[in-house]
């Protein structure tokens, strides 16, 4: 059973940045992909980026590429570095953990409760 919890969201200015952490626990080996995903209010829920535990693989959507990067910050810690934020990346952002290295959210059995990113002057 793994478990998740997020931190880092806020408030901040558009053009700012902000380095969301995903700690987890109860991992028992590699073979865990870790995503994000973010969900803002009457939109659906969409994958952010990715990282498979077992050789460090990651892969960020297209179009966030350039200004989202994830990457692990220790043994059971990853982190999305958030910059040039824009308005519309206002959303909460969850990490969630599965067993097998893909994109889609009904695939990660686990999830974090999320942490509430706000881009707002």
């Amino acid at each position: 059973q793994l478990r998740l919890v997020e931190s880092g969201g806020g408030l901040v200015q558009p053009g700012g940045s902000l380095r969301l952490s995903c700690v987890i626990s109860g991992l028992t080996g590699k073979d865990v992909s870790i995503g994000w995903f973010r969900q803002a209010p009457g939109k659906e829920r969409e994958g952010v980026a990715f990282l498979y535990l077992n050789g460090d693989t990651t892969y960020v959507d297209p179009s966030l590429r350039g200004r989202f990067t994830m990457a692990r910050e220790n043994a059971n810690t990853v982190y999305l570095q958030l910059n040039a934020l824009k308005p519309e990346d206002s959303a909460i952002y969850y990490c969630a953990a599965g067993s097998r290295w893909n994109t889609i959210a009904r695939h990660y059995e686990y999830w974090g409760h999320g942490t509430q990113v706000t881009v707002s002057s």
